[in-house]
């Protein structure tokens, strides 16, 4: 199974940015579908994530500001992030979880990352 992210790229504080991750590889489901981010010196947090049956989280940090969607028929995830300050820079990764393929099942996978830089 492959997580090809897109989207990053460099902002001013208060702007605006989408991230899409589409997950491939004879799929048959995924259960959970989200992003971690990672900035420099600092520990992957989770940044948002969405299971079957529309179960949402956000980091704290994010609330009202980046919104989580899924488009479940073409095992797509995206990430509109509004409001952007400089605290939001990181590596942005796309995560997947508990995912059916017509070969075998992954417990979970990760895209390769997509920067998102912040400038104040």
């Amino acid at each position: 199974v492959q997580l090809q992210a897109s989207g990053g790229g460099l902002v001013q504080a208060g702007g605006s940015l989408r991230l899409s991750c589409a997950a491939s590889g004879s799929i048959l489901s995924i259960n959970t579908m989200g992003w971690y981010r990672q900035a420099p010196g600092k520990q992957r947090e989770l940044v948002a994530r969405v299971s079957s049956g529309s179960s949402i989280n956000y980091l704290d940090s994010v609330k009202g500001r980046f919104t989580i969607s899924s488009d479940n028929a073409k095992y797509t995830v995206y990430l509109q992030m509004n409001n952007l300050n400089p605290e939001d820079t990181a590596i942005y990764y796309c995560h997947a979880e508990k995912i059916n393929t017509r070969r075998m099942y992954y417990s979970a996978a990760w895209g390769q990352g997509t920067l998102v830089t912040v400038s104040s």
